[in-house]
């Protein structure tokens, strides 16, 4: 099991993402728009800096929502290996099957 403290983290950026979405696609595109100034571009890109870092898409961590387990992460299912396997052992995910040999 992780840390709360992490696990709360990861809340929190994913709140300030969705909080900062709409105006952080805005600055961008300002700021890659040529057909503006250059001085418009760069405060645009000014702006961009100011706004707090956790509200950047690409810090947010894929966790496992049982375990917050940040490693060995599936997508489809958002769980973690040993999660997975754990719930495919007692048979809550349909189709999977635990191999043996």
């Amino acid at each position: 099991m992780a840390k709360k403290a992490m696990i709360e983290r990861e809340k929190k950026r994913e709140r300030l993402v969705k909080r900062f979405a709409a105006k952080r696609a805005e600055l961008k595109q300002i700021a890659k728009d040529d057909s503006l100034p250059m001085e418009d571009r760069f405060k645009a890109r000014l702006k961009l800096a100011k706004l707090p870092r956790n509200s950047a898409p690409n810090r947010m961590h894929n966790r496992c929502q049982l375990t917050g387990r940040p490693h060995a992460f599936y997508r489809k299912l958002k769980v973690s290996r040993i999660a997975l396997r754990e719930l495919g052992s007692s048979g809550l995910i349909p189709g999977l099957v635990k191999s043996s040999w």
